[in-house]
């Protein structure tokens, strides 16, 4: 009999411990996990439309049109999956 009321309280324990646990990231990840846009060069294009060889992701020089591509990135610096387009 005894040893059932110690299981119990054992279970009944971790069930209070993993709730406030799941309660305690619920409140924190909304902080934490801002989404933020990053914008990053990708290369040139020439008035073409073609990209020029040897071409750095910065353009130097004239008749160049910077490409750049905006990504949503967590504080990690990682896309997370769907938020991109």
């Amino acid at each position: 009999m005894n040893s059932n009321k110690v299981t119990f309280a054992a279970i009944a324990t971790m069930a209070v411990v993993l709730s406030v646990a799941m309660l305690a990231s619920s409140v924190a990840t909304p902080v934490a996990a801002k989404i933020t846009p990053v914008t990053e060069d990708t290369g040139c294009v020439n008035n073409g439309g073609q990209r020029p060889p040897g071409q750095q992701p910065t353009c130097s020089g004239g008749g160049l049109t910077q490409e750049t591509e905006t990504e949503n990135q967590n504080p990690t610096g990682f896309a997370p999956p769907g938020q991109n387009k």
